[in-house]
């Protein structure tokens, strides 16, 4: 037998080294996929090599091309760093490889989920009686809480989806803000509810849907409805009127689903919590862990208010399968039958942080926002087009959208920082958003400097 350890050592030194330098590491690619593939490709070994070989080769081909996307300096996209709590127990979870589907298979997993299912909807404000499934991402969480919308809406109309699929059934009427996130219609696609079938809410001038025009929409149609409102817009990180969309969707008997893929972790900090305010009332909430609770990826929640309509949507069964009584099987929640123990991080991270650990991390991001948009806003032609009510912000530079895309591009070859463009109103901006544990505001005060300077420079 081989040694079960071969190659650890030499993986962790690769680790603490790339993790030494993540910091002052240039933020974007030296090199693109080609650039990797020309070191790390090639026929397919007739013989192996020695796992020590094998990792030092893997990271000699790997480094140009790795992104610093988990260093205090990447704005891009909504992405988090990786806390250490939360990054040393996702060594371990590798370590003890845990099929994490059943109670049978690994006791522990089930308890660590348990645990964290009562962390989080204690954290997050939510019925405490929620069940809560841990995904992949917020495409594994939307599509999951819709899984259970479907179910559920169609079974108060007498129809079983679960034993009789869609052809047939009653049609089931799907409303989102115009600025609903495109996990939303993929989600819709997958179920076969049709990514174009949605009808799009009106929204103001910060994305945030407009309970008047929803109540209008509910009012001129029948039939089951599912209502998917969002907490934090992805390029303004505003907020949907929670309390007035579930007093329209409890009128007409509708879902109401919420994407708060990292908005929904502004329940957790008093300084934010009032922007959540009356989302407790609905019926599914899907939330990022790898992004605001800086997790490693990937890991997120799909949370749902009523378990039964949950387990209908996802669970699993089969004479072969070996159920302990009384035990929760975690497959029960989620897509995925084999997997692995995802929970382990999201506990490491919460109990690393505590309340008012987890607190203070998202007062201090949304403060870094206000501080960038501060700085850039002082900018000769810059606008700030959102109000900084979170840890986004939209940024127009003078000179148009080439100019815009220019500066996008600029910044990004500079390497101090990384942040995308969105087009926004028609025009393309840059978008900037603020989600990671180890930023500081001198990060964010040479990160502006240097946008400065790609800005002067266009």
């Amino acid at each position: 037998m081989g040694d079960r350890t071969a190659g650890l050592a030499t993986a962790a030194a690769h680790a603490r080294a790339f993790l030494d330098q993540l910091d002052e590491r240039p933020v974007a690619a030296r090199v693109d996929a080609a650039g990797v593939r020309d070191v790390l490709g090639g026929p397919l070994p007739e013989h192996g090599e020695d796992p020590a070989t094998v990792i030092d080769a893997l990271v000699a081909g790997a480094d140009p091309g790795l992104v610093a996307s988990s260093g205090p300096r990447h704005f891009g996209f909504v992405i988090g760093g990786a806390l250490p709590a939360a990054l040393a127990a996702d060594w371990v979870v590798s370590a003890w490889d845990q099929c994490a589907a059943f109670h049978a298979l690994s006791p522990a997993a089930a308890a660590i989920e348990e645990i964290t299912s009562a962390w989080l909807l204690d954290l997050l404000g939510l019925p405490d009686t929620s069940s809560v499934g841990f995904v992949t991402g917020g495409q594994g969480a939307n599509t999951t809480c819709l899984a259970a919308a479907r179910h559920a809406v169609l079974a108060r109309t007498g129809w079983d989806v679960g034993k009789h699929g869609l052809m047939g059934a009653p049609s089931i009427r799907i409303m989102c803000g115009e600025q609903a996130h495109a996990t939303i219609y993929t989600a819709l696609r997958l179920l076969g509810l049709g990514a174009d079938t949605a009808v799009r809410i009106a929204t103001d001038d910060q994305g945030r849907m407009e309970p008047d025009a929803l109540s209008a929409a509910l009012a001129g149609g029948e039939g089951p409805a599912i209502v998917c409102a969002q907490a934090g817009n992805v390029a303004t990180g505003a907020f949907d009127s929670f309390a007035r969309i579930a007093d329209a969707c409890a009128a007409h008997d509708a879902w109401l689903h919420v994407d708060g893929a990292f908005g929904l972790w502004a329940a957790a900090s008093p300084s934010t919590s009032h922007l959540t305010r009356g989302v407790e009332r609905a019926d599914s909430w899907a939330v990022d862990a790898h992004k605001w609770l800086n997790v490693p990826y990937d890991g997120a929640m799909a949370i749902v208010a009523d378990p039964d309509a949950h387990v209908a949507a996802m669970g699993l069964a089969g004479p072969y399968l070996v159920v302990d009584p009384g035990q929760r099987n975690n497959t029960n929640y989620v897509p995925e039958s084999s997997r692995r123990a995802r929970a382990v991080p999201v506990y490491a991270a919460i109990r690393s942080l505590g309340r008012a650990g987890v607190a203070d991390l998202i007062s201090r991001n949304c403060a870094q926002a206000r501080r960038m948009a501060d700085r850039l806003a002082r900018l000769p032609g810059a606008d700030v087009l959102n109000d900084v009510v979170l840890n986004q912000v939209l940024v127009r530079l003078p000179g148009g959208d080439d100019a815009n895309r220019a500066a996008v591009a600029a910044i990004q070859r500079d390497g101090t920082c990384w942040l995308g463009g969105t087009t926004w109103n028609n025009e393309y901006v840059l978008r900037i958003s603020v989600s990671n544990w180890a930023t500081t505001d001198a990060d964010i005060d040479r990160s502006a400097d240097a946008i400065a300077r790609a800005a002067g420079q266009i």
